[in-house]
C-alpha cells in the first residue's frame, strides 16, 4: 500500500526533517502535501527528487488523505488535529497539546508500539518530548530486566529544541562577540546562550520546577510505567544540534553496568559507545544526522543499592521529533491502515 501524507509546518526545521526522512526511509508516499500558513504559501521543498510547492494548512482539505504530521506547534495542533482526525486522516502530533490527554496515544516506537491500538478513539497520535524520546530508548529495556524504581536526569539541550530563532540567536551572539567584543542582546532565551548555559527550559511551576522537567516525568510514566518516579533539571547549553543526558537510575533488583551494557547493546534504536578512553563516549557533533541513539559511560553508582549511571546522546531533530513520528507513520502503516 501507498499513502497519501500531508505535512504541516513544512518549512520549519522539524517539518523539513520529516520529509527528508520520509524520503530517506523510502516510506509509500503516492502524494505528499507540504502545508504552513499563508506567509510560507508557495516556498519551494524538496521531497527526494521532486520540488514541491508548499500548501496553505487553513484551506486545506483533509478528506481521502492517509496521514498527517503536525510540527507546527501547540497552536496549529489544537486548531487543525482535530479536523483532521475527523476528516478519517491519522494526525501525528509533535506538540505538547495532546501529550497529557489520556486517550491519545503518546509513543515511542521501539517501547510501546502496542499503545497504537488506541488511534481509533480521535484519530491522533502525541510524539513525546525529545527529551524524553532519547531517554526512554535507554530506560525501557532496562526496566524490562530490573525494575526501576527512580530516575534523576540531568540534560544538555541544544537550542535547536528552541526551533530557528535560537539557532540564529546563538550564531549572532558567537559572530558578534567573536568579531567586535559586542554582546547582542537576547531575543529568544532570557540571558546570552552563546558561552553560557541556562537553567531554565519551558515556564516555571509553582513548585519550582520548569515545564520541560515535569513533561519528562511525567511522560515517561506514561510510555513506560506509571510507578517510575523522574525527577529532572533541564538545561540549555551552546550546541546547535543534539541532546545530551547524565541519567542516574535506581532499580529495584541489582542490575551489573556489564548486563546493562549487553540489554541495551541488542536494544532497538540505541548503539553504545562507551571505551574507558579519551574520547570513548558519544558527544552531539556524533549524533547531528544520525538516526541512532548513542549510550556511554555506563558504569555502577557505587553510593546508592541497584543503581546506575548512564550519558545518553541523540540529534534531538530526528529521534526526538521527526524520525519518531515518521515511525510513528510507519506503525500506523503496518497495523491500523492496511487492517482498515
Amino acid at each position: 500500500m501507498s499513502y497519501r501524507v500531508a505535512v504541516i509546518g513544512a518549512t520549519g526545521n522539524v517539518g523539513r526533517e520529516m520529509i527528508s526522512i520520509l524520503a530517506e526511509r523510502n516510506f509509500p508516499v503516492t502524494e505528499l502535501a507540504p502545508l504552513a500558513t499563508q506567509k510560507s504559501l508557495g516556498t519551494e521543498i524538496k521531497f527526494g527528487q521532486r520540488t514541491l510547492s508548499v500548501g496553505d494548512v487553513e484551506s486545506f482539505d483533509f478528506d481521502g488523505w492517509d496521514i498527517a504530521l503536525f510540527a507546527a506547534g501547540s497552536g496549529p495542533a489544537e486548531q487543525y488535529a482535530p479536523r483532521c482526525g475527523e476528516a478519517g486522516c491519522i494526525a501525528i502530533d509533535n506538540s505538547s497539546h495532546f501529550r497529557y490527554d489520556p486517550e491519545i496515544p503518546l509513543i515511542v516506537p521501539e517501547v510501546n508500539p502496542d499503545s497504537i491500538a488506541d488511534v481509533r478513539n480521535h484519530n491522533i497520535i502525541a510524539n513525546p518530548n525529545c527529551s524524553t524520546a532519547q531517554m526512554v530508548l535507554a530506560l525501557a529495556p532496562l526496566h524490562a530486566h530490573a525494575r526501576i524504581r527512580r530516575v534523576v536526569v540531568s540534560t544538555y539541550q541544544s537550542v535547536s529544541g528552541s526551533g530557528k530563532a535560537a539557532m540564529d540567536e546563538l550564531w549572532e551572539q558567537t559572530r558578534s562577540m567573536y568579531t567586535d567584543g559586542a554582546q547582542k542582546e537576547p531575543a529568544v532565551y532570557p540571558v546570552r546562550i552563546a558561552f553560557n548555559v541556562i537553567p531554565h527550559i519551558d515556564c516555571f511551576l509553582a513548585n519550582g520546577s520548569t515545564r520541560e522537567e515535569w513533561k519528562m516525568a511525567v511522560e515517561t510514566k506514561r510510555i513506560i510505567d506509571p510507578a517510575i518516579d523522574v525527577t529532572a533539571t533541564c538545561v540549555r547549553v551552546p550546541v546547535f544540534v543534539g541532546h545530551c543526558e547524565a541519567i542516574n537510575v535506581e532499580f529495584e533488583e541489582e542490575l551489573e553496568a556489564e548486563e546493562a551494557r549487553d540489554i541495551l547493546r541488542d536494544s532497538p534504536g540505541i548503539e553504545i559507545v562507551d571505551e574507558m578512553q579519551d574520547g570513548g563516549y558519544a558527544t552531539p557533533q556524533d549524533c547531528v544526522g544520525e538516526s541512532m541513539t548513542y549510550i556511554s559511560r555506563i558504569r555502577n553508582d557505587p553510593t546508592a543499592p541497584h543503581a546506575l549511571n548512564l550519558w545518553c546522546v541523540s540529534d534531538n531533530l530526528r529521534k526526538g521529533a521527526a524520525q519518531n513520528a515518521v515511525q510513528i507513520a510507519e506503525l500506523v502503516s503496518e497495523r491500523i491502515l492496511r487492517g482498515d
